[in-house]
């Protein structure tokens, strides 16, 4: 049985359908992530959840038991603030017993489980400092460890590393990921950064106007989108519209604009005239300076940005598209601001998308 059964639950405020018949299943021990842009609804999904907010239809099952309609108190969950919301009168160890004493749980087994929390997070040599003298990225385990500390079932994080700037986000996403795998419960992350969710969860959930557009593994939602929406909204990605046609060598995209169709994957089973849209992303595109032996576009290349461990290349075709190329290490420097190149990919590393 998973741990978390949600069926066909809806949330309204006045006008506004914030949740929309949404149904999911989260697995024991499972690392699962909601993505999707600000005011999609994901936030009211987990208050759903929490017990802070009541379904106007539809249940919620933890473990075997419905609490849909329960108060958040009995349920066997736990929520991580996105403030993170420490109490700044106490310091690292109260804040993190705080729980653990309004259960009336005994002393000595506080301090115990206070200890190992402090010890799972790496802040022992913080037990007596507050907030205010804390890091953000210390602010944020010692609210991990408050969360973990009355052993929810289910730990809900609503984006849990918005407030640490960039390079503690990558340090902290480590230390999250091998701090869930070492307790072993069960947490649900909320954000709407695509690179924070791909690198942390096991499954994801992308989110678009209080309903789920698609749910599959990090691979599977970068890199087989269902929708405009999730190829745009996950990475950044090259969208070509059109209608099907079929060419002597196989399905192809007429575009408006293009003298020649675009070659689509072989696998393509759409119907001639069928309005479709094309997405491929920029590290499979290939530039080279002359015409390869298969399709091309023919482009400038406009700016380049270096990212560290590569590139990305902005193109503009002849019909005035803007593309985007990434080339890795140092490949970008075959090509200078102004150059003309050409664009290519083999058509199996294009995504057709029909939504």
């Amino acid at each position: 049985m998973a741990l978390l059964e949600i069926t066909a639950i809806s949330k309204r405020f006045g006008a506004t359908l914030a949740v929309e018949e949404v149904s999911l299943s989260i697995e024991r021990s499972e690392f699962f992530a909601l993505l999707g842009p600000s005011g999609c609804g994901k936030t009211t999904f987990l208050r759903l959840i929490a017990g802070f907010e009541v379904p106007d239809n539809g249940r919620i099952i933890i473990d075997g038991t419905d609490v849909s309609g329960l108060p958040p108190y009995v349920r066997p969950v736990n929520m991580m603030f996105q403030s993170y919301a420490l109490f700044p009168h106490m310091d690292v160890a109260a804040n993190i017993a705080f729980g653990l004493r309004q259960e009336r749980m005994d002393r000595r087994r506080i301090v115990a489980r206070v200890e190992e929390m402090l010890a799972l997070v790496q802040m022992s040599d913080y037990r007596r400092r507050r907030p205010h003298e804390l890091s953000g990225g210390q602010r944020q385990r010692v609210a991990l460890a408050r969360a973990l500390a009355k052993m929810p079932k289910l730990l809900l994080l609503d984006e849990p590393l918005a407030a640490l700037d960039r390079r503690l986000r990558g340090q902290t996403r480590l230390e999250l990921t091998a701090i869930q795998e070492r307790v072993g419960t069960t947490f649900l992350v909320v954000t709407h950064d695509q690179e924070e969710a791909l690198s942390m969860a096991s499954r994801v959930a992308v989110m678009n106007r209080g309903r789920f557009v698609q749910i599959g593994s990090p691979a599977e939602i970068y890199e087989h989108p269902v929708s405009r929406f999730v190829a745009d909204f996950v990475g950044e990605v090259n969208l070509f519209e059109g209608e099907l046609t079929t060419k002597s060598n196989g399905p192809a995209l007429a575009v408006a604009g293009f003298v020649q169709a675009i070659p689509l994957p072989p696998d393509t089973e759409l119907c001639e005239g069928a309005v479709a849209a094309l997405a491929v992303r920029p590290e499979k595109l290939v530039l080279s300076s002359s015409l390869p032996n298969r399709f091309a576009i023919a482009a400038k290349v406009s700016s380049i940005g270096y990212l560290g461990g590569g590139s990305i290349v902005h193109l503009t075709t002849e019909q005035g598209r803007a593309l985007k190329a990434y080339l890795p290490g140092s490949a970008a420097g075959a090509f200078g601001r102004g150059a003309r190149v050409w664009a290519s990919w083999p058509p199996e590393n294009g995504v057709v998308l029909t939504q």
